[in-house]
């Protein structure tokens, strides 16, 4: 029999590399694993070839067994993309394999077609697998499924997709025990972990090419600031990012929030108007239909450049695109990676990446980056555990087609990471929440889903309940929004939608930017939005909350690492060099943090007292932080205290002087944090707010048909009315917990706070008395005054501001 795979690899003129012919050989020994290679490198052919080597055969014209391969992607968009990718060997080989894909953007007619036959290899999403599974015919559907393979396996491990994904694993291999799995991704630091999570029976960790050239550089500025403050969009950089994309033939625009992805395109094109046609825009919120064309043309190599936000993060393979630029900070080195590996997608071909600092202390991030990168430092993604809302889920979808046997499901459910601790008392907890309700709900006949009969096997009986259920599974929440349309009489063209909360502070006669466009509000009508085109200069922009990605541990390290290097003299690298005028200006009125020392700062002003610490552990848990020493040393010294956070440190703002030379080191214990994180928080209004997403994953509270869908606020009633039932009358509810548990966890990141605590009260406090605000206080300052001062008065005020500490700084030693 031929090889198929290096058959194909030779028509080409390709030579397979070392990793793709072991992928090939452990598929053909049946063996299960995770491949580790860069973006671009041939991770998908190594699969896929080794899949169509083992399993398509030669014999000309048969008809093959449906759905040997499952092909599992964690985004709508990559599916198409895709499914191209795995045609072309098909064709080229004249295989009768058939590649289709299956997700919410399905039509009705291929999915009444795939219902009489699977195709050779379907792409799937995590949430339209577990539909699939919920069909009475699942297990005949899936007979002979022989591959499992999951793309960008990085991007579902770190959450609750994942583990519907390792739930519906676990019931794939009950049903096809020499089922073959396999995991996809470039950018893990905890690969044995990840490995682990995927195939829990044990697994190849196979690492492929590693070696692909990368190249990080950074745009630096014509003009420092010394005191920089944060929060702006970078606009300042415009003429040298417009010049950069000059120079090349496509490239990629990248921006972290989707606000800033919409002032810098329509900036661009006032800069640059006769790129009209030529540039592009692209984030989550456009309609499918506009994100399509800028995906298309931007693969056929008709756009110069696209400003994008982490909707094209992931694989999409776009061979044109010869860089990328990123705007402001990338948060973390893995992200870094995956946008930069989105030029010179193709093995052999170099990947650039150049960052655009928004301001002047993200230059030390560049360099910071650069030096992570090199030395490997990727962050983990750890799986969550014991998530009682996705379990309840589960057996819901379980007990829907041909339904469910409590004792099979429970060694099922068991063979999976994340439950393989599951107690009897929680798989008790949850089969009688979904029989009668549980404790609190029994009277109740829409929670009463799930029937036992006597012949053992638990079925969902309510064809109205089937119906609701089928239409809510899945575990991705987001924000409440609105469609945007134009105003006409024959309804207008559809042109996104826009967060619920930004819409509600607009009135009608408001303007606002979107897609590129000034748009004028003209009404809202049920959770729509009708605008037209307006002729303003002046508009509000559009928010998500995309916005709150906090800095990594592992960029943060290797920032202080480069600050602590300034303050022993050493400015090796372009972005030091540039930055050195701050940084001696930082150590000459107050020090330069370093990784043995805790630099604190203390002001006085007309404000009142300010302290300003430096941790670097990310905006989230610096507000965990500063909410905790907060609350210590109010205990000791009553005290009415002003928050102002970063990602690099906090400030401390309180009426009254603080000695906080006497304070501060029993404020920094790390003993009794979690009690006393609960205390310093309103702990209860968090975790109700975050009930909402696990009653709408638990199936508590519907959203509504497609047609009536209800509104966030219906759904926080809905979802408030049964945190508080249950907080009174069924206090040990497993849903209660999971709700702390997650504010805990992912809010207030109490792990990463805890170790930061740790760190702290074992580094030497380096406390300074400040005259005037130095140039990392200053960026404190600012975050503090953007709560209270309108955004021109804070603009006026920082200008003064700085003009006083750039006349007191003189030559920097002011």
């Amino acid at each position: 029999m031929p090889d198929l795979a290096l058959a194909w690899f030779t028509s080409r003129g390709w030579k397979p590399f070392a990793f793709q012919r072991q992928a090939w050989a452990a598929i053909d020994r049946g063996e299960s694993g995770l491949l580790h290679a860069s973006t671009g490198a041939g991770k998908t052919y190594a699969l896929w070839l080794g899949a169509l080597r083992a399993f398509a055969g030669t014999a000309a014209g048969r008809q093959p067994a449906p759905l040997q391969v499952l092909w599992i992607t964690p985004m709508r968009a990559l599916a198409a993309d895709t499914a191209q990718a795995l045609q072309v060997p098909l064709d080229e080989l004249g295989l009768n394999w058939s590649v289709a894909v299956r997700s919410g953007d399905t039509g009705s007619a291929e999915r009444a077609r795939q219902a009489r036959r699977l195709p050779s290899a379907l792409i799937t999403t995590p949430e339209s697998l577990t539909l699939l599974l919920t069909r009475a015919q699942a297990e005949q559907d899936f007979a002979s499924l022989r591959l499992v393979v999951v793309d960008e396996w990085h991007e579902l491990l770190g959450n609750k997709r994942g583990v519907q994904l390792q739930l519906a694993l676990a019931r794939l291999r009950r049903w096809r025990p020499q089922l073959v799995v396999w995991g996809l991704s470039a950018t893990l630091g905890n690969l044995e972990h990840a490995l682990q999570v995927l195939v829990p029976d044990g697994g190849l960790l196979l690492k492929g090419r590693q070696n692909k050239r990368l190249i990080v550089d950074t745009l630096i500025p014509a003009q420092l600031e010394r005191f920089p403050w944060a929060g702006h969009m970078g606009l300042k950089m415009l003429a040298q990012v417009a010049a950069e994309l000059d120079g090349s033939a496509s490239s990629l625009v990248f921006t972290n929030t989707r606000a800033q992805a919409e002032l810098w395109y329509q900036a661009l094109l006032e800069a640059r108007p006769e790129w009209a046609g030529l540039i592009a825009l692209h984030h989550a919120s456009l309609a499918r239909e506009t994100r399509n064309w800028v995906e298309g043309a931007l693969k056929q190599g008709q756009l110069k450049a696209v400003v994008c936000t982490s909707s094209l993060d992931l694989g999409v393979d776009f061979l044109p695109v010869e860089r990328v630029l990123q705007v402001g900070s990338a948060k973390g080195i893995a992200r870094l990676m995956q946008r930069a590996g989105r030029s010179g997608h193709a093995p052999g071909r170099t990947s650039r990446i150049t960052l655009v600092p928004t301001h002047s202390l993200e230059l030390v991030e560049a360099a910071a980056a650069r030096q992570a990168l090199a030395a490997g430092h990727i962050e983990a993604r750890r799986s969550p555990r014991l998530c009682m809302d996705v379990l309840v889920q589960h057996l819901v979808s379980m007990a829907l087609g041909a339904g469910m046997r409590p004792e099979q499901l429970l060694a099922e459910v068991r063979s999976t990471w994340a439950y393989r601790d599951l107690q009897a008392s929680q798989w008790q907890w949850a089969l009688a929440f979904v029989h009668n309700g549980g404790s609190a709900l029994g009277a109740y006949p829409d929670y009463q889903r799930v029937e036992a009969h006597a012949d053992g096997i638990w079925r969902v009986t309510s064809e109205r309940l089937a119906r609701r259920h089928r239409m809510g599974i899945g575990t991705i929440v987001s924000e409440a929004s609105l469609q945007l349309k134009f105003w006409s009489k024959g309804g207008g063209k559809a042109l996104g939608s826009v967060e619920e909360a930004f819409i509600a502070r607009l009135r009608p006669g408001d303007t606002l930017m979107f897609a590129g466009r000034m748009l004028e509000l003209v009404r809202v009508e049920n959770m729509t939005a009708y605008v037209r085109r307006s002729t303003s200069r002046k508009a509000a922009v559009a928010r998500w909350n995309g916005g709150r990605m906090p800095l990594s541990s592992e960029l943060a390290d290797a920032l202080v690492e480069q600050l602590e290097a300034a303050s022993h003299g050493h400015f090796e690298s372009p972005e030091l060099r540039a930055v050195r005028p701050l940084l001696t200006l930082q150590a000459s009125w107050s020090a330069l943090p370093t990784r043995t020392t805790l630099l604190a700062e203390t002001l006085s002003s007309r404000q009142g007292s300010h302290l300003f610490l430096y941790p670097f552990a990310g905006r989230m848990a610096n507000l965990g932080l500063a909410s905790l020493i907060a609350w210590r040393v109010s205990r000791a010294q009553p005290l009415s205290v002003s928050i102002a956070v970063s990602d690099y440190g906090f400030e401390l703002l309180t009426p009254s002087r603080v000695d906080w030379a006497t304070h501060l080191p029993a404020a920094l214990s790390a003993g009794q944090v979690l009690e006393d994180v609960l205390a310093s928080l309103n702990a209860s209004e968090m975790a109700l707010r975050r009930f909402r997403e696990i009653a709408r994953i638990s199936g508590l509270v519907f959203g509504g048909y497609p047609a009536a869908q209800k509104s966030t606020r219906q759904i926080q009633a809905s979802s408030g009315l049964f945190f508080e039932v249950f907080r009174k009358h069924d206090p040990g509810n497993l849903l209660l917990g999971q709700a702390r548990d997650e504010v805990l966890g992912e809010e207030l990141e109490i792990d990463r706070l805890h170790r930061h605590l740790q760190r702290m009260s074992s580094q030497q406090l380096d406390l300074h008395a400040l005259k005037r605000p130095g140039p990392l206080a200053f960026t404190l300052l600012v975050e503090g005054m953007r709560e209270t001062l309108s955004t021109e008065k804070l603009a006026d005020r920082i200008a003064r501001m700085v003009a006083e500490l750039e006349n007191a700084a003189g030559n920097g030693h002011g």
